[in-house]
């Protein structure tokens, strides 16, 4: 039992070591392959007649580790192996019940070896990983989120507000007290077309280029770089601010970003990046609400 419970953590960090430094080189894309069919694969490698075997057990012992080491590395953050979890713990566990399927209608209970049997898995895994890649060529998804906001206040005194910020401190959304990039101030350059804008964030940075303004009615962005810890499949395109008075003299600013993503499947990736991008427009507003209380009250 315990070479078998060994054996199972080195093949389960092989497994996923080997794939994220496929993922990291861009060899492979951050596609079904990776969240999917892999650990599909290793649970099916390790599963057995029952889900409480020691085989699995190296397998949750090995995902617990290799995540540590990507936090610890700066490669991934707290926030991307979260939302990643969910999908990988429900493949493993489809690989590991398709296993026990095929071995409860196996005549005789055959016990093979786990280094062997690995093997056919991890190259069929390659082999969906290259073609994958091949027929998607990484493609960029690009992705519109936009947030709105009712102010007491004119449209001019929230452009001015907003513009530029010399420090963002309001109440954390969820996602920001685990590690969701922390805006710390945006300073703006010179107030022009082609003007140069740059948002300084805990661990990075992004660099906006002016290419549409009119005080008090938009603000429109380019995206021209950024540097944030980890998150190679995520990019930024475009930053909007839009300012536009209501009837009773407020204002109602809608805060647009643009962005690409190439995480597959779409359907299960596009919900959770869209509440990471509305906690940062979140995080903006409170402190946005802030700053034009106490220039102006109210």
């Amino acid at each position: 039992m315990k070479r078998e419970f060994v054996i199972s953590i080195i093949i389960s960090l092989t497994f996923l070591s080997l794939g994220f430094a496929l993922l990291h080189y861009e060899l492979i894309g951050y596609g079904l392959s990776f969240f999917v069919f892999l650990p599909f694969a290793l649970g099916y490698i390790l599963g057995k007649s029952t889900i409480k075997t020691i085989s699995l057990w190296g397998l949750i012992i090995s995902l617990a580790i290799f995540f540590i080491l990507l936090l610890s590395g700066g490669l991934e953050g707290m926030v991307c192996i979260l939302m990643a979890m969910p999908l990988i713990i429900v493949a493993v566990a489809l690989g590991a019940f398709v296993k026990y399927l095929i071995k409860k209608n196996q005549n005789k209970d055959k016990k093979g070896n786990l280094i062997k049997s690995s093997i056919l898995p991890f190259c069929l895994f390659l082999t969906f990983a290259f073609i994958e890649t091949e027929l998607t060529k990484n493609e960029q998804f690009v992705i519109e989120v936009k947030s709105e906001i009712i102010l007491p206040y004119s449209p001019i005194q929230v452009y001015e507000t907003i513009k530029s910020v010399d420090t963002l401190d309001a109440e954390k959304p969820f996602l920001m007290k685990l590690d969701l990039p922390i805006p710390q101030k945006c300073v703006l350059e010179e107030e022009k077309i082609g003007g140069i804008r740059t948002c300084y964030f805990e661990g990075g940075q992004i660099v906006e280029k002016i290419t549409e303004l009119e005080k008090g009615k938009i603000l429109r962005m380019d995206v021209i770089d950024y540097q944030l810890t980890g998150r190679k499949w995520l990019g930024f395109k475009e930053a909007i601010y839009l300012f536009d008075e209501l009837e009773n003299g407020q204002t109602k600013m809608t805060r647009i970003t643009t962005y690409t993503s190439e995480l597959y499947p779409r359907f299960y990736w596009r919900p959770l990046e869209k509440i990471g991008i509305e906690q940062e427009h979140e995080y903006v507003f409170s402190n946005l609400k802030k700053d034009l209380k106490i220039k102006h009250g109210g």
